[in-house]
């Protein structure tokens, strides 16, 4: 091979040295990048509300023992009368009331391990349901149902004795999602900066965000104590959001 060969050979070889080591710097360098904007950081934010329910629910129950079913119907028909009376005192008409039907147990043909008297054989049962947007004036009558007994109005309820409490329910949770989630997202920013600022970083956009979900609870979060029987609740939400972090 003559000198000018080998002389073009060499030069050659370098020029593809150069660009080998120039591709890795520029691998490298991307490598470091993406770990860069690979470096982020995941907090949660809270936010709260305090709402009052909206609709109100009341199942009514009366329950008639009796030997025969039509005689505990008539006695039915005469209690549901008093009932209505007695909701109609309170602004609750027609209108905020249905009926959910009538129920007839033979008792005889239960096993209960003891014999069933001919007198209260059948139990006879007839429900009313108070559906109203008026929290407060089902609140109040509901408060006042010792009445009711007073006068001898059989009332039952799912646990076969006593009478059923309201049920409050708030309807408006889409009318506070958005606000709500701008309170968390707000909240979980706060959390992030104070986390860039303890590491020496900056706070970029976000990564990835999960809303989270929404829990309507208990205002008053004692043991025993059921959302759904409380008026005035709070709705929560726990957003989880990664925020980019940079150099």
């Amino acid at each position: 091979m003559t000198t000018s060969a080998r002389r073009s050979l060499l030069g050659a070889a370098a020029i593809v040295a150069l660009g080998l080591l120039g591709a890795g710097l520029s691998v490298g360098q991307g490598i470091i990048q993406s770990r860069r904007a690979d470096s982020f950081v995941t907090v949660k934010g809270v936010a709260e509300r305090d709402v009052d329910a909206d609709l109100a629910y009341w199942s009514i129950t009366v329950s008639i023992p009796s030997e025969a079913i039509g005689a505990a119907q008539s006695r039915i028909d005469e209690s549901v009368g008093r009932v209505m009376a007695f909701l109609d005192d309170f602004g609750l008409d027609s209108t905020s009331v249905s009926g959910q039907g009538t129920q007839v147990t033979d008792r005889a043909t239960q096993y209960t391990g003891r014999q069933i008297g001919d007198q209260d054989r059948f139990v006879v049962s007839h429900t009313l349901l108070v559906r109203s947007s008026d929290v407060e004036t089902v609140h109040a009558a509901s408060q006042q149902v010792g009445r009711l007994l007073q006068v001898g109005v059989p009332l039952s309820s799912a646990n076969g004795y006593g009478y059923s409490r309201p049920t409050y329910s708030f309807t408006g949770l889409n009318e506070i999602k958005p606000t709500m989630i701008a309170e968390a997202t707000a909240s979980a920013r706060l959390a992030a900066q104070q986390f860039a600022d303890d590491s020496g970083s900056g706070i970029g956009g976000i990564r990835r965000a999960n809303q989270g979900v929404f829990v309507i609870m208990a205002r008053d979060r004692a043991p025993g104590v059921d959302e759904a029987a409380q008026r005035f609740k709070t709705v929560r939400v726990v957003s989880t959001i990664e925020y980019h972090l940079q150099r």
